[in-house]
């Protein structure tokens, strides 16, 4: 409570206490208009102009696009003119005239509820105070949002809003970025009215990722649509009527989607929070710092919150072609693993097998000398899965300078597609994928492993148990299921919900997205899956894929009927021995049903990892096929994930890396390197445009950044590189792939058909499509180390 409004009530309390006739304290004031007085009078008045009214900025730097001009209509926003499309409703009406209306069921991104009723404003012949959000504008309307009417209708709904809401404010990790908070400060009042016993909700257990305190749940149900509407799993629901009414799950079980902790950033409330963050910090001691996600080959937009030297959380940014405001569950929650098995010291295997610790010029000696005594054809390199441009390039120099030209990048494999590069990116761009009518998946593993597609169909039905049951072959073999599916397969695999999206979580939203808004049609060739939305199952194997090349299977009609199709073929099929006749195979279909054309390119590859468009790019392509197998000096620059099965046992193996991973474990020499939050790095995602990252901690004991070790190695060895800084690097990249320095732009790739490569004499084969992703939540160095993400594998992924 003010000091001036105590010192008013104590002023007021002494003159009733002293007033010698208390019957003369209680005054009515009445209120008299003329306009009430003599309505016609008024009516004849003319109204008086409209004061000069400057320019208004939209909120938020909002822009409006009129597809069609003539759609556009004028209505008043408190006397401000305003155009805006046909369709839009009174709250964006608001918005675009500069006006910010309080709300907390409305998001931009989910359909209208209309419940929260905070958005009350005032409309001119309008009876009562109307619902802005799901009042559709009208031409020549007259909105007034600063009226006593709007405020006390706004202060009434604070009121009930506040009535059952605890006083958890000092404990609430929500406290500083509340909605509820910010928005009782401006509408609510000093005291509540409300003497009854306040209710109480029991939480619910959504799973790892996720803390409730449905105690504080306003009943806005954004969770509820985001889950149904955007991740697509019917998990969640409101459950009771009146008072008794709560937000829940139907069955007791735990929020599956691999896009779960979006819900915490919607909610307006501290009803849903983040459980790994849980009173760790207050959000005003943290710092900021924008940069993007390596996690996968997307590039999702992130803010990385730290304090100190440590990552408090990850939350995502708005980047409307990328991942609009949503983020992956592992995006968001993996920043655990930057701290646990960090590699700190340069260390050299001793003749005992165990590490010592050593200076840097002392482990830089060790390995130039070692490097002089190879042959130039044995010297191998291999770039690592988040490896940034910088390093990439340093590294591919630096062989170079010694006689060797065997380096590539992991996931690539051994003859990637680098000739032109619309062979390997997303051709579409993942915001045009909301133009296309049709999609054709092949081997792209959308969803997860059949072993997580088997665990949950514990709970569907004994229909479903009968089809587990034969997947595990108790009951014999069923080849309906595996190879092509019959009428009702489908519906079994529709009625699987949640199963983790692995390869790339928001490109998967995406075309659902698609999927939900246009009705396109879905075609999927791989392993059996569940991809949130409506698809048919074509076939598990090439085979089917040859079939629609030679017009031969039923899907050929909906792709050519198509006006503009999209095939999206998975990386994963880069380690095949067919891929050259997959690809031919594939441009053969996109030939037939018109997938590329001046205005259209529907042939789309969707790689697996953050560093491999940037090393075709850069030229990251082994000469050798069974380079592994003759190394006598294996550089692994954070390369965990190759086989070093078929290396000779007496190759001399080196690890640069930020965390002691499987690469360590055959190394010889150790060179602790920077994470992608310590450095500042280019990356390019799928679709071909590149994003730098910005350094948001220091980095971790004596590491240093991947391409500084390699310059000082080069220096020790003999082969100094030519650049000194980090614009030295990229003044190098400039002449190798320049379009890797305009950052933030989508480099979009050229394709002709008398580009096209040759047709290939290799025979497809009949071995169905692999996983190219066995646990959604553990991809590399990083996940791997992570305890959050080893919970989210043994409770959402347990068999």
């Amino acid at each position: 409570m003010g000091l001036g409004l105590l010192a008013f009530r104590a002023l007021r309390s002494s003159r009733i206490l002293t007033s010698p006739n208390p019957r003369h304290t209680i005054l009515r004031r009445i209120v008299s208009t003329p306009e009430l007085q003599n309505p016609e009078a008024a009516q004849a008045q003319p109204e008086s102009p409209p004061p000069d009214l400057h320019h208004r900025a939209p909120v938020a730097g909002a822009r409006v696009h009129f597809s069609n001009p003539e759609d556009a209509i004028e209505v008043f926003v408190d006397g401000y003119p305003v155009k805006i499309p046909k369709g839009f409703t009174v709250l964006q009406a608001c918005e675009v005239a500069g006006v910010d209306i309080p709300r907390f069921c409305y998001h931009s991104r989910l359909s209208i509820a209309g419940n929260c009723r905070m958005c009350l404003v005032e409309v001119e012949k309008s009876p009562k105070p109307v619902a802005s959000c799901a009042m559709p504008a009208l031409p020549g309307m007259k909105i007034k949002t600063d009226t006593p009417i709007a405020k006390k209708a706004r202060e009434g709904v604070m009121e009930f809003l506040l009535m059952n809401h605890p006083l958890d404010c000092p404990i609430c990790d929500q406290g500083g970025e509340c909605d509820l908070q910010d928005q009782s400060m401006a509408f609510g009042s000093d005291r509540g009215r409300f003497t009854e016993m306040k209710r109480s909700v029991v939480d619910k257990n959504l799973g790892p990722l996720v803390k409730t305190v449905m105690t504080r749940c306003i009943q806005c149900t954004r969770c509820v649509r985001f889950a149904t509407e955007v991740a697509g799993v019917q998990d969640l629901g409101m459950l009771g009527r009146g008072s008794g009414e709560e937000i829940g799950t139907y069955v007791e079980k735990l929020m599956t989607s691999e896009l779960s902790g979006n819900v915490i950033d919607i909610c307006p409330v501290g009803a849903l929070t983040s459980k790994p963050f849980a009173f760790k910090a207050r959000n005003w001691e943290l710092k900021g710092t924008e940069t993007i996600d390596v996690t996968d080959a997307v590039g999702s937009n992130i803010r990385i919150d730290s304090r100190g030297p440590e990552v408090m959380r990850i939350l995502p940014r708005l980047n409307e072609d990328i991942n609009e405001e949503w983020i992956s569950d592992k995006t968001r929650f993996f920043y655990d693993g930057l701290k646990r098995q960090r590699l700190n010291d340069p260390m050299i295997r001793g003749a005992d097998g165990r590490f010592k610790a050593v200076s840097w010029r002392d482990a830089l000696a060790v390995v130039a000398e070692v490097i002089h005594q190879v042959k130039p054809e044995e010297i191998v390199g291999v770039a690592g899965k988040l490896s940034d441009a910088e390093s990439m390039m340093a590294l591919k120099d630096f062989l170079n300078r010694m006689g060797s030209n065997n380096v590539w990048c992991e996931g690539n494999g051994m003859h990637p597609n680098a000739d032109l590069r619309s062979g390997y990116l997303l051709n579409s761009g993942i915001s045009g994928l909301e133009k296309a009518d049709a999609f054709l998946l092949v081997g792209t593993q959308c969803g997860d492993d059949l072993k997580i597609f088997e665990h949950f169909f514990h709970s569907i039905s004994p229909l479903l148990m009968i089809f587990e049951l034969r997947l595990k072959g108790v009951l014999g073999k069923c080849p309906t299921v595996l190879d092509r599916p019959t009428a009702e397969m489908p519906l079994l695999g529709l009625a699987l919900q949640g199963s983790p999206r692995v390869e790339a979580a928001m490109v998967n939203a995406r075309i659902r997205k698609t999927v939900r808004a246009t009705e396109a049609k879905v075609g999927y060739i791989g392993p059996p899956t569940d991809l949130n939305y409506d698809h048919q199952h074509l076939g598990t194997s090439p085979i089917t894929l040859k079939e629609i090349a030679e017009n031969r299977h039923p899907f050929c009609s909906t792709l050519s009927n198509a006006k503009n199709p999209s095939i999206i073929v998975g990386a994963g099929i880069f380690e095949r021995e067919d891929k050259d006749a997959i690809f031919s195979a594939i441009e053969t279909i996109a030939k037939n049903c018109k997938a590329i054309r001046p205005d259209w390119n529907g042939l789309n590859v969707l790689l697996l990892n953050a560093a491999q468009a940037a090393a075709l790019d850069l030229g990251l392509v082994p000469e050798s096929n069974n380079c592994i197998e003759s190394a006598k000096f294996l550089y692994l620059m954070g390369a965990d994930d190759v086989s070093l099965e078929k290396l000779p046992s007496d190759a001399f193996v080196v690890y640069q890396g930020h965390h002691g991973d499987r690469g360590v474990y055959r190394a010889n020499v150790i060179f602790p390197a920077s994470a992608f939050t310590e450095k500042e790095g280019t990356y390019e995602n799928t679709e071909g445009c590149a994003q730098q990252t910005l350094p948001a901690v220091p980095t971790v004991g004596d590491a240093r950044e991947d391409w500084k070790i390699i310059r000082a190695l080069s220096e020790v060895a003999g082969a100094r590189l030519p650049y000194d800084t980090v614009s030295g690097v990229r003044s190098r990249m400039r002449a190798v792939a320049p379009n890797l320095l305009r950052v933030d732009e989508r480099e979009a790739a050229t394709f002709s058909p008398s580009l096209s490569k040759p047709e290939s004499r290799q025979e497809i084969s009949s071995e169905p499509f692999g996983n190219a992703v066995e646990n959604f939540y553990m991809t590399d160095a990083i996940t791997r180390a992570s305890k959050i993400m080893a919970q989210c594998s043994a409770m959402l992924l347990k068999k």
